[in-house]
């Protein structure tokens, strides 16, 4: 196991300084969520970060607690020194990038884009790539890290009910 880091020994109940939790709500207002009704409730996640999830009976419930998640964990990124993802709809995209596949590796990517909320291969390969590279060069280490908003409970059946939409797409 690896040593703690200074972060890790702050209480994780203590409420977010007022400054950073309103500067990650104006962030997580500009993400794109994207929602999907299973088992008689709404689910939802940002393009931007796929891995911050909630739940809902109505899709208005869904939104709001997916945005609540969405701040807890750009606030929680801010504090630990971390570059939040930009929101989807900031700049125009203008530029192209191709890249060669094989047939087997395209439809990898398309599944696993799928499984993952996003709306095609384009969308997935950005974000990942940007994820990956994100503070390249410099010091601070951006490390993926994966937040989930609600209940161990909510976590779990959001867990069952990718796998299982992984299961059918293979």
């Amino acid at each position: 196991m690896c040593a703690r880091s200074k972060s890790s020994d702050r209480d994780v109940t203590r409420p977010f300084d007022n400054a950073v939790i309103q500067q990650a709500r104006a962030l997580a207002e500009r993400y794109q969520i994207v929602l999907a009704f299973e088992d008689g409730e709404w689910y939802g996640h940002a393009m931007e970060m796929p891995d911050v999830m909630a739940d809902g009976k109505t899709p208005d419930e869904c939104v709001a607690h997916t945005r609540e998640a969405l701040a807890a964990a750009v606030a929680t990124m801010l504090e630990q020194g971390l570059v939040p993802p930009v929101a989807a709809q900031q700049g125009q995209r203008t530029e192209q990038v191709n890249i060669r596949l094989t047939v087997e590796e395209k439809a990898f990517l398309e599944s696993t884009a799928k499984a993952s909320g996003y709306r095609g291969i384009s969308d997935f390969v950005r974000s990942s790539a940007l994820e990956a590279t994100r503070g390249a060069g410099v010091s601070r280490r951006t490390g993926s890290r994966r937040f989930a908003a609600g209940s161990a409970r909510e976590v779990a059946r959001l867990r069952k009910g990718a796998a299982r939409r992984r299961g059918f797409r293979r």
